[in-house]
């Protein structure tokens, strides 16, 4: 290892500040990093049941229109569709995790049932109504949990890079610069005390 400054003591105190640091600084990145990936690992955990619980209901409300569609006709149920009155107000909030901003996204919805006359009405739409409103609710979830998985993959990508040059590039440099400064310094010293005996021996005699 080329090693571009003098042996001086200043510059060993200065180099063992700096690993100290380094150290320390590690310790804190790493400590981030399983935080992160332990979070990311739950997320990607919550989004996996989320899209499961989605895909069986999309499966159930798209069940239950074509049993009104036989029931009633399509052009039946697409009137009934138009009449069904339900507004959406979504609102997003956000939490910080180690730096990282995470969504919350929350899905009201307000209505005002019932939405048509229960003559002749289908017991099918009326399920697929709340079925879809379920739906709805897991859309705003699983958009939350991906937005989410994202910027944590993100963070944990950036942290993982910094941890990586740390203990493979500057912890193992300052660690190897202040064991040459010190060896240099024991050297010098030595030789200093080695001249110094001399010089008292040839006053002697």
């Amino acid at each position: 290892m080329q090693l571009n400054m003098p042996a001086t003591k200043s510059n060993l105190i200065g180099l063992r500040k700096s690993l100290a640091l380094t150290k320390e600084g590690y310790e804190l990145l790493d400590e981030k990093r399983r935080i992160l990936l332990n979070e990311l690992n739950l997320v990607v955990h919550q989004a996996n049941k989320v899209q499961h619980d989605l895909e069986e209901a999309l499966q159930k409300s798209y069940a239950l229109v074509d049993k009104a569609v036989v029931t009633q006709g399509r052009i039946k149920v697409e009137q009934t569709s138009l009449a069904v009155d339900i507004k959406n107000d979504i609102s997003i909030s956000s939490r910080r995790l180690m730096g990282v901003s995470i969504p919350s996204i929350k899905l009201q919805m307000t209505d005002k049932p019932p939405y048509y006359s229960p003559y002749q009405s289908n017991f099918y739409i009326d399920e697929a109504i709340i079925q879809f409103r379920d739906v709805l609710k897991m859309l705003a979830q699983l958009a939350e949990k991906r937005i989410t998985l994202m910027r944590l993959a993100k963070e944990v990508q950036k942290t993982i890079r910094k941890v990586n040059a740390l203990e493979k590039v500057y912890i193992p440099y300052y660690t190897e610069a202040v064991k040459i400064i010190s060896d240099r310094l024991d050297e010098e010293s030595r030789e200093a005390f080695s001249t110094l005996k001399l010089l008292k021996q040839i006053i002697k005699s």
